[in-house]
């Protein structure tokens, strides 16, 4: 069986991309981390944010990140679900309004 480009085992060696840029990859955490502390927004909030944006960019590590802290934060299933669908209105939203876009050029290049 052949395996997927996805990896779920590198999740755990994502801090690995500071040993080829040190400094890059420590001021990356440094803010990563700086935007996941409590502020305005709980940690859970964030985490619930995190994990909708994760399904709208389609990052399956982050899906993953996210759906374990999101339990550790004691997010129920429910919850998730409704972040996800959440995300998945935005991006469909997003790309039902540009067809006000086409509408117009196709109004105008079709007088």
């Amino acid at each position: 069986m052949k395996k997927s480009y996805y990896q779920p085992e590198d999740l755990k060696k994502f801090k690995a991309i500071t040993n080829w840029s040190p400094a890059l990859g420590e001021k990356f955490f440094e803010y990563y981390n700086s935007v996941f502390a409590a502020g305005a927004l709980s940690a859970r909030e964030k985490s619930l944010i995190a994990l909708a944006v994760s399904h709208v960019v389609q990052c399956p590590y982050c899906i993953d990140a996210y759906t374990q802290d999101g339990l550790q934060r004691g997010i129920e299933k429910a919850e998730m679900m409704e972040a996800v669908h959440v995300g998945a209105a935005i991006k469909g939203g997003a790309t039902l309004v540009h067809g006000v876009q086409m509408m117009g050029l196709y109004d105008k290049l079709s007088m």
